[in-house]
């Protein structure tokens, strides 16, 4: 980690749920090549928590309380980045929920609803807040899954939003060109908080890495560091495409 480069000086980068596991590694790897990140969580105590951390690397990070599928916290986040730091070069909508594991046919309606707002819808508002305010140059990093390739069983309806998130890509590069690029990264299973229900089981855990071709679960860093790729300007000729990094498992539609 610290014979990284320095792509991101004087670029400013929102991270919506960055205050653990894949949004905070996307956070802190943006903030050390030389990003001023903005993170964001539901609870102010995970945000300061999160912000302590990041300065103690030396990075300039500012934390701010968003529940993305809130409408004034969602423009609030927009509107005080702007006036601490004055642009947007980046946003990386990291936002997800999985509040079940039932199959889609029985799957309550609210619950189906809960897991567009976030998963999909949360990602558009976002973006259309912060929109007007990204010049050239500028990058988008939506957040799938690998689940949206092959949904299985306990996180269908899951998988199906990650599915989504990869049609949006496609459809907001087109939108958002020539100023702004558009990208997606589709994490493989990472030991997570949030997925915490599939990797802390060690014979479920042993199933995923049998999975992969790489023979282990992904970190943290390994996400971060593809979403740096894409966010950054060595991908200047890269948009509308989404980076599978998921230790060789299988990605496709």
């Amino acid at each position: 980690m610290e014979k990284i480069g320095k792509r991101f000086e004087r670029k400013v980068a929102i991270v919506t749920a960055s205050t653990q596991g894949i949004g905070f590694g996307i956070a802190e790897r943006l903030g050390l090549e030389g990003a001023s990140v903005v993170i964001s969580s539901r609870r102010q105590k995970n945000v300061d928590a999160a912000v302590e951390k990041l300065k103690a690397r030396g990075i300039e990070a500012f934390g701010l309380v968003c529940h993305v599928s809130n409408t004034q916290q969602r423009k609030n986040l927009i509107e005080q980045t702007l006036q601490k730091y004055g642009k947007i070069d980046v946003i990386v909508s990291n936002a997800a929920a999985n509040p079940s594991v039932d199959t889609i046919l029985e799957t309550k309606e609210p619950v189906l609803d809960k897991l567009w707002e976030i998963n999909v819808k949360s990602s558009i508002l976002v973006l259309q807040e912060a929109g007007p305010h990204l010049k050239k140059g500028s990058s988008v990093v939506l957040i799938s899954s690998i689940a949206a390739y092959q949904p299985p069983a306990a996180l269908a309806m899951y998988g199906v939003t990650k599915t989504a998130l990869l049609g949006l890509t496609k459809a907001l590069a087109a939108e958002m060109a020539p100023n702004t690029r558009v990208n997606c990264v589709a994490p493989g299973f990472v030991p997570t908080h949030f997925a915490s229900f599939l990797t802390t089981d060690e014979s479920t855990k042993k199933g995923l890495e049998e999975k992969t071709l790489l023979n282990r679960l992904g970190t943290t860093e390994d996400m971060a560091a593809a979403v740096a790729y894409l966010a950054s300007d060595d991908a200047s000729y890269v948009t509308g495409e989404t980076l599978v990094v998921a230790g060789g498992m299988p990605s496709r539609l």
